[in-house]
């Protein structure tokens, strides 16, 4: 296959992808709620699709399979099974709760939702910052992914550097012009054209290898533990504490907080969260499983490679890799764009508008933003050797360390300022000398050191409420008194 019709194949989805943004633009106002939240007038099909697609990432598209290709299959009980229906729960419990305080008193990022209950720029400007600094990590994720991924496909005609510059290119531009409205349009596209090429790429292995049975049967002569639940790596302690911080991570992210205040209304949540985990499972299960099979098959992964592409290469059509390298980026674009039009709402609202004050430049303001933070995230990933698993799995721990803290604010009305400072300030502190200081252990007794940084989180936010008293600033009704649905 041409290395032109392989970029021809890549080039024709961005296009179709960029149309819908200029669609989109078309009709986006220049308000923020509209800009940002398009509105809160998602439906059901286009919020569930596009949380569905924001969430799908290199670390899902490439980083899943690979782990099912080192270790076995149980993956699909983290990400497919436990996050699928862990996730859903919190959707439920956090989610709702958010959307009905957002929507009556016009919140669009979370730490104007806290700020304004703590009476304090300084929380807001906090947990602002926490989610910028980890969102960045993930933002270089999908760069690096798509380096890879397009290295991959072309066998190297296309440099990872060149890959990596052309998606980081195109998510500023899309991001500049289309909004939440033609994000979420977009990741409604590319979330079915990720499930259809996932489930067409396993019919046509499972054909040319003598269908499900005998991948299988060749992954028991292979690697016999992968047939048997648990043991090697996948330790009760392993498997509850990923599940756990992704679940709980997920929840924290700034553009999953987005889409809770961006429903149109409380059917809408109740129908997409309950949709949910049947979505997941359609995904998670063939993408983990083609890794699974791929090492029973003998296929051999090059150090730095990802398994998925090498596995389509050898047992599909060139043109259908092709295809589903579209359908890798299209999870990354997904995914990047989203956390880059949530990332530039937190820098506007939260930490320029409380220090500047300059509305009519927000809008300029957020655009550079979006710029300098694309780039600085594309600058980094050229110079790591760390791993998607290994960025990703960071990234999801730090937002982690969040979900506790806001759970408490939340629901119960005693929860104090100076314990929302402790609880963030504590468990980020605690997690971050655990990630990057060799004196604190990453792990406890097999727990990880985020489970443990999100139990010291929520032990402080209540610990020190309950021994301090509320600031007069606080407005300790705004969460429960006046909120309505409809």
């Amino acid at each position: 296959m041409s290395l032109a019709l392989q970029l021809g194949i890549v080039g024709a989805y961005l296009t179709v992808a960029l149309g819908v943004g200029v669609v989109a633009y078309r009709l986006t106002d220049d308000s923020a709620e509209d800009y940002y939240l398009a509105s809160r007038t998602l439906g059901t099909v286009v919020l569930l699709f596009t949380t569905f697609a924001t969430l799908l990432s290199a670390f899902t598209f490439f980083a899943g399979p690979n782990i099912a290709y080192d270790i076995g299959p149980e993956w699909i009980l983290i990400m497919g099974v436990m996050d699928g229906l862990l996730f859903a729960v919190l959707w439920y419990v956090l989610g709702y709760k958010q959307w009905l305080v957002g929507r009556t008193h016009g919140y669009v990022t979370l730490g104007e939702m806290l700020g304004d209950r703590f009476g304090s720029t300084a929380l807001r400007g906090l947990v602002a910052g926490i989610s910028l600094f980890w969102l960045f990590p993930y933002v270089m994720l999908q760069q690096r992914g798509a380096g890879i991924a397009l290295s991959a496909l072309t066998d190297g005609a296309v440099p990872y550097w060149a890959g990596a510059l052309v998606i980081t290119l195109f998510m500023i531009l899309y991001v500049a012009i289309s909004g939440m409205r033609g994000v979420a349009w977009t990741d409604t596209l590319q979330g079915a054209f990720m499930l259809t090429v996932v489930w067409v790429a396993v019919a046509w292995v499972l054909a040319a290898v003598g269908g499900p049975t005998a991948a299988t049967a060749r992954v028991g002569e292979t690697a016999p533990e992968f047939l048997a639940l648990g043991g090697g790596a996948y330790t009760p302690q392993y498997v509850i504490s990923t599940a756990v911080s992704i679940a709980f991570g997920v929840t924290m992210f700034p553009q999953i907080n987005q889409r809770f205040f961006a429903a149109g209304s409380k059917e809408t949540l109740k129908r997409t969260f309950t949709l949910w985990p049947v979505l997941v499972l359609l995904l998670f299960v063939p993408a983990f499983m083609l890794g699974t099979w791929a090492r029973g098959l003998g296929v051999v992964v090059p150090e730095g490679s990802n398994v998925l592409p090498i596995l389509l290469q050898e047992y599909t059509a060139p043109w259908f890799a092709a295809v589903v390298i579209a359908g890798a980026l299209a999870a990354m674009m997904s995914s990047s764009d989203s956390m880059l039009l949530s990332g530039a709402s937190y820098l506007t609202r939260d930490v320029y508008r409380p220090l500047f004050g300059a509305p009519d430049r927000e809008a300029l303001v957020a655009r550079l933003g979006v710029v300098g933070f694309a780039l600085g995230a594309f600058a980094l990933s050229l110079t790591t050797n760390a791993t998607l698993l290994q960025i990703g799995d960071t990234a999801f721990g730090g937002f982690a360390q969040l979900a506790l803290p806001v759970a408490v604010a939340l629901y119960w009305t005693r929860t104090t300022r100076a314990g929302m400072f402790a609880g963030v300030l504590g468990s980020q502190a605690f997690y971050l000398a655990s990630v990057f200081l060799a004196q604190v252990p990453a792990s406890y007794a097999g727990w990880s050191g985020s489970l443990v940084g999100m139990a010291l989180g929520l032990a402080l936010t209540v610990g020190v409420s309950l021994v301090t008293t509320p600031a007069a600033a606080e407005e300790r009704a705004v969460y429960f008194e006046g909120l309505r649905a409809d």
